[in-house]
């Protein structure tokens, strides 16, 4: 058999006969989709979503998977695409600084999703460690695709053939948690905290945060930790490292427990026993602490200004089979009727510096000036909030915010302001709260490099040590109204 007829039969074709009407093949024209294409697409809108068009990570994403182009998205490729795009959040400034450095001249103004393709590319070189082949050859079908930056793609072709043989000596060499923390972030920590402990900080805000969970209180902990595939921590919460959907989770369906970093859930138990006891849930948006409240048989009031995540609440209030009032208005002037609480968990409005790690986009859309905005709307609610408070009941006033203006500093202004009101200090053990999260005046203070111990009913082996590392980073204060004042 000739080689002419053996290529004709499924062979090479390197021999075949060319069809002199046949158009010829255009590189740049259309090719197969490669796999895990749909994925870096979703990666790069949710990067531009953020550092272009200065919108939330998490509002995006669930947007863009509501959206045609990425509706039936497999849930790999959704949680490939959210890895990728969170980090190349949490490490844009370094990456993009060696992205530059392999840059004849800066990008054209006009280069569209060009620099997130590029930044994209990076992250799974450097970061992921995707394998070259695939991260640039995916990167350059992108670049074809992206319009009229189509013309960019032997440019980022180059680009990433360079980071991937020296960009990895490189980012070795930097000082990563300084270059990828904005300065004025690293400067208030460092006066806070200290040079060393704010590395920590950085360090463990530049981690992916596992999944931590509330159960309801009839739940036995042990055996949820152990159906989960958990860790029972000291403070009540299970810590899962490999979750996928929260939705496929056993007993999610039916009710069993919502998710809320272990950190989140000590601000409620602060209240102690509410059962039966008349309290307001300001700010209450999300619900984590909404659902605490109702679980431990208090008689909730849940106020939120925007009806939208009150709807989330009511969702979660009904898988889980609890009850509260919801209420939209503004915190700062809502005033029920005269109606007094025994007590009032106000968790404001804040930078939210506390949650980079699950919230990266926190790195990019957080300035100075917003705290200062937030300081004053928390002291108007915090103002509020004390007139809501039976003589004798409390407030317990949260952050989820490593900046001091927006936790001690708030609470000692208020203290000068209503001297009605005085600190019940929160002491060590209580709650399982170690000593080293309470502070001198009696503030729970927790920082993402904290690691809350496993329960003595669970002993965690060496090789669960990856799943307990970090907490959010919170403050809260507990504050008592005077009897008779």
């Amino acid at each position: 058999m000739s080689p002419r007829h053996k290529s004709k039969a499924g062979g090479t074709g390197r021999n075949q006969p060319v069809d002199p009407r046949a158009k010829p093949r255009d590189p740049k024209g259309p090719r197969p989709a490669q796999s895990g294409l749909a994925a870096r697409q979703l990666a790069v809108d949710l990067i531009v979503d953020v550092l272009h068009e200065h919108q939330t990570f998490d509002e995006c994403f669930a947007k863009r998977l509501q959206s045609r182009a990425y509706s039936s998205l497999e849930s790999r490729d959704r949680g490939l695409a959210r890895t990728i795009a969170a980090n190349a959040l949490r490490f844009a400034s370094p990456l993009n600084d060696i992205l530059a450095g392999f840059l004849n001249k800066p990008l054209p103004s006009k280069q569209g999703r060009v620099a997130a393709i590029l930044l994209s590319g990076a992250t799974q070189l450097l970061i992921l460690k995707t394998p070259a082949h695939a991260a640039i050859s995916l990167a350059v079908d992108q670049t074809r695709k992206a319009g009229r930056a189509s013309h960019l793609d032997k440019l980022v072709n180059a680009v990433l053939r360079k980071v991937a043989t020296g960009g990895v000596e490189l980012y070795g060499k930097m000082d990563t948690a300084k270059s990828a923390i904005p300065p004025w972030l690293w400067t208030r920590w460092s006066e806070t905290y200290g040079e060393q402990l704010t590395r920590e900080i950085a360090e463990a805000c530049l981690q992916e945060a596992s999944l931590d969970i509330t159960l309801k209180p009839a739940c036995d902990p042990g055996d949820w930790s152990q159906r989960l595939g958990g860790i029972l921590l000291e403070t009540g919460s299970v810590r899962i490292a490999q979750a996928g959907r929260v939705e496929d989770l056993a007993g999610y369906a039916e009710g069993a427990w919502w998710v809320q970093d272990a950190a989140a859930s000590l601000p409620a138990r602060l209240l102690g026993d509410v059962a039966n006891k008349d309290v307001a849930d300001l700010c209450a948006a999300p619900g984590g602490k909404t659902l605490q409240l109702a679980a431990l048989g208090a008689r909730v009031v849940a106020v939120d200004i925007a009806s939208t995540r009150l709807a989330r609440i009511k969702q979660n209030l009904t898988r889980l089979n609890l009850d509260a009032e919801l209420v939209e208005a503004d915190a700062t002037k809502w005033q029920p009727d005269g109606r007094l609480f025994d007590s009032v968990l106000l968790d404001a409005p804040c930078s939210a510096t506390g949650t980079i790690r699950r919230h990266p986009d926190i790195l990019h859309l957080k300035q100075p000036t917003d705290v200062a905005a937030l300081v004053e709307i928390q002291k108007r609610i915090l103002d509020n909030a004390a007139a809501l408070v039976k003589p004798g009941g409390e407030i317990v006033y949260c952050t989820c915010s490593l900046q001091p203006d927006e936790g001690e500093d708030q609470i000692s202004a208020f203290l000068t302001r209503h001297p009605e009101f005085e600190i019940r200090a929160i002491e060590p053990g209580e709650f399982a709260i170690p000593a080293g999260w309470i502070t001198e005046a009696g503030y729970l203070r927790t920082l993402p490099c904290f690691t809350p111990a496993a329960s003595k009913d669970q002993p965690v082996s060496p090789s669960d040590d990856a799943k307990m590392t970090g907490m959010d980073g919170f403050f809260a204060a507990r504050l008592r109204r005077r009897w008779g004042e």
